[in-house]
């Protein structure tokens, strides 16, 4: 029945609110095959440094190089670079207005693609783990009204069958928009700001942890979440971002 409200739901929303390619504006899409096809999913992954970031070895264990194995985070599983006018296109639409909560789909998608064609969907890398989506801030949440990570988280979770927990992390306090700030004042701004709920706790011993997000830029957000997750128990923590900014 859930299932058959869901395409009537799509059926009607699609009648009166067609999709249209962010792209080329082919109708039907939020982004058509064509236009999908000229976006840059990475078939590599790669360390955390900052700048530049190295290419790591295919059928690489470890997410990290030599010289950032003081990253809290294991490593990182990222799409797109976000410097591409179209990744940027369409993690704007995700996020701000007409706020096109719909759109995790096709993210998320894109997400499950890198993985396919990085080699890393694979059963031993899912074994024991869970998705947990950055929290967002309360103001925004209520201005938004959804959470995109968790949208995201939510999306990918139902492709790679990975069990997704939306509420585990909680964010304490307002921070200033991470946008505007250097990566030091990023790292004070999020100083604090993450826990973990303790009725989880029990599901976080000794297993591993991905965190999803939208974009990563500095990693200072996954840093302090990772700290949260690893003091509540969590083996490893690695992070997945739609697209990576460099």
């Amino acid at each position: 029945m859930d299932n058959l409200f869901n395409k009537s739901k799509e059926f009607v929303l699609d009648l009166f609110f067609p999709r249209f390619c962010f792209s080329c504006k082919k109708e039907g899409f939020y982004l058509c095959d064509d236009c999908r096809a000229l976006l840059d999913i990475a078939e590599f992954n790669y360390c955390l440094c900052d700048s530049p970031a190295l290419r790591l070895a295919i059928g690489s264990k470890t997410g990290k190089c030599n010289r950032c194995q003081n990253k809290k985070l294991s490593g990182l599983y990222f799409a797109l670079p976000y410097k591409q006018t179209l990744t940027k296109k369409l993690v704007y639409q995700f996020k701000y207005q007409p706020y096109l909560k719909d759109l995790a789909k096709t993210l998320a998608s894109i997400l499950a693609e890198h993985f396919v064609i990085s080699g890393k969907n694979t059963d031993e890398i899912w074994k024991n783990s869970i998705l947990v989506p950055i929290p967002l801030d309360k103001k925004k949440l209520k201005n938004r009204g959804y959470n995109q990570t968790e949208e995201l988280a939510k999306e990918l979770s139902k492709i790679i069958q990975v069990p997704m927990i939306s509420d585990l992390l909680v964010k304490l306090k307002s921070t200033k928009p991470q946008m505007e700030l250097s990566k030091t004042e990023r790292e004070k701004n999020l100083a604090g700001t993450f826990a973990v709920k303790p009725v989880f706790a029990p599901e976080l011993r000794g297993g591993k942890v991905f965190l999803v997000d939208d974009v990563y830029t500095t990693g200072a957000t996954m840093e302090e979440c990772c700290l949260a997750l690893k003091r509540a128990g969590a083996k490893s923590v690695w992070g997945i971002a739609l697209a990576r900014e460099e």
